[in-house]
């Protein structure tokens, strides 16, 4: 049984990650054999900010946030990793031998596969596809911090809102399950102020507010809020 289960496991990293294969990187077999896999269930704190990276983690199942606080308790969220994703900040630690600058936390119930940080480090000094790897994991994240960056700078909370609301509109449908304090850490707020602007989006009637979620009542009016 156990055979099976490792197979399993095999062939769903190798689909999700279909740049590893024997071609490729003939070691494919002693990354297997030298990775752990973890379960880890939802809400479940895995780094924090000064820890040592002793593992590059692949993740197969689940989504993973990572975000960075403020000395005022604030919370941002930097970007999610999901499903055949890794973090960048990790392989920003091992090969720099820094200590890792952030926060991650598993949202849902995950399944990471993770290779010792030695391995990492040799492997993609080795092999040009690891190193490819990194480099399209860093153009990726880069991407999601600069957005991040830029949505603060330049836009108002308001319309960061309203974006945000009909992003997950697309996922989620009307009714989202979703907290102030969620939003807020979301978009890099605090959450006074989301709840302040969602009792105006209510008033609007573009809204429906109750404990623990959000209705959208009216999606015209919503991406009209992100033209402001």
């Amino acid at each position: 049984m156990e055979d099976v289960r490792k197979i399993l496991i095999k062939d769903k990293f190798l689909e999700l990650l279909p740049f590893l294969t024997k071609k490729s990187f003939k070691e494919i077999d002693d990354f297997f054999s030298a990775s752990l896999l973890q379960k880890i269930p939802p809400n479940k704190i895995i780094s924090v900010e000064g820890d040592a990276c002793n593992y590059f983690s692949f993740l197969l199942k689940g989504v993973i946030r990572v975000y960075k606080v403020g000395s005022s308790g604030r919370e941002i969220t930097l970007y999610r990793i999901n499903e055949g994703g890794s973090c960048i900040l990790t392989a920003s630690c091992i090969l720099s031998q820094k200590s890792f600058p952030a926060i991650a936390v598993t949202e849902l119930d995950s399944e990471v596969l993770s290779l010792p940080a030695n391995l990492f480090k040799e492997w993609v000094s080795k092999y040009p596809v690891w190193q490819e790897y990194v480099f399209n994991l860093v153009s990726e994240r880069l991407a999601d911090v600069i957005t991040t960056v830029e949505e603060i700078a330049f836009k108002s909370v308001d319309t960061r809102i309203a974006e945000k609301l009909t992003f997950l509109l697309s996922e989620k449908g009307k009714l989202l399950e979703l907290t102030h304090n969620e939003l807020a850490r979301d978009i890099g707020t605090s959450r006074e102020v989301v709840s302040r602007i969602l009792k105006d989006f209510e008033a609007r009637g573009v809204i429906q507010i109750s404990r623990g979620s959000i209705k959208v009542l009216d999606i015209v009016k919503l991406k009209a809020l992100q033209k402001k």
